[in-house]
């Protein structure tokens, strides 16, 4: 019998990107909610239920409330909010991060969805923290470009419409340092401070740069995370470059992809390591999936565009 799946939240930004990568398989049956009752929590109720798994792809309290509808001990939950992102019990959905990581999510019932720009640092800084290169309590910053699709259907809206002159500009947001991803940042990477954030919104619908300098031997690092990300089984998803051809790196390289390069660039003294992906695809749907993909015992790339 073919697993049941549902998107609770399924015409939210994300939830789209979901269903997109979801609905032409024939390995799972996809429920959907009559759309004059999406907002019916009764019937929510009763397709949280009736599904093996679910996808949370809703606003934090939204999400705690979905959570708690749930009374069918067999329905396996992947949120998306960051409600859940360092609560307890909740496995953490990297699976490229230890051997460790991926099998708590192909058992777990509870899997939390890394935010988008804590999956660009964290994919740089824990090899680094669990090899020993870095301290744990490293003085660190990162700063981080995104596509303006990151915003949800609001700031969609805003960037593709009439628009004032300063969104033709990068925008810099989080200024007091408590950007919501901070805290899965800090706890992920076991550091004892999180790093100083500079989150950056920009006048493209999608993809994501996140870069953080280093006070560290360029090829040391390179060597670093080109043996931590081959070894121990990792997917095809976390790549490490050795070079890049031109003299810039663009923040939308990754758009429409469900994959993530790091690219390690300076010199003997110091170097910055830039993790380009798609703020969409492995920052947001293309992890859910893939997760979706462990969790229920199938290809963990299938679906996916890598």
């Amino acid at each position: 019998m073919k697993p049941k799946v549902y998107i609770d939240g399924r015409e939210g930004t994300t939830g789209l990107q979901i269903y997109d990568r979801l609905a032409a398989r024939t390995d799972i049956d996809l429920l959907l909610i009559d759309e004059a009752k999406r907002k019916d929590t009764a019937e929510r109720k009763k397709l949280l239920n009736a599904a093996g798994l679910v996808f949370l792809c809703l606003p934090d309290a939204a999400a705690v409330e979905a959570v708690s509808l749930i009374e069918n001990e067999t329905t396996r939950v992947i949120d998306c909010s960051t409600a859940h992102r360092t609560a307890a019990g909740w496995a953490y959905g990297f699976p490229e991060l230890s051997p460790e990581h991926r099998e708590k999510i192909k058992t777990a019932k509870r899997v939390a969805n890394p935010g988008c720009h804590a999956t660009g640092f964290i994919s740089i800084i824990y090899p680094l923290t669990a090899l020993g290169i870095l301290p744990r309590d490293a003085a660190l910053s990162c700063f981080s470009l995104t596509g303006y699709s990151g915003g949800g259907k609001s700031m969609i809206a805003q960037y593709e419409g009439t628009k004032d002159t300063e969104l033709y500009s990068p925008r810099i947001y989080g200024l007091n340092q408590s950007h919501k991803h901070l805290p899965e940042m800090q706890k992920i990477c076991g550091l004892t401070m999180p790093p100083v954030f500079s989150p950056i919104v920009d006048d493209y619908y999608k993809g994501m740069a996140t870069t953080v300098p280093l006070l560290l031997d360029r090829e040391a690092v390179l060597l670093a995370l080109t043996k931590y990300y081959q070894g121990s089984g990792k997917s095809r998803m976390v790549h490490v470059s050795a070079a890049w051809e031109g003299t810039m790196l663009a923040a939308n390289t990754m758009a429409g992809c469900d994959s993530l390069y790091l690219f390690v660039q300076g010199n003997h003294e110091r170097c910055t390591v830039t993790a380009l992906f798609d703020n969409l695809g492995k920052g947001a749907s293309g992890a859910a999936v893939q997760n979706m993909n462990l969790m229920l015992g199938f290809e963990e790339t299938a679906g996916l565009n890598l």
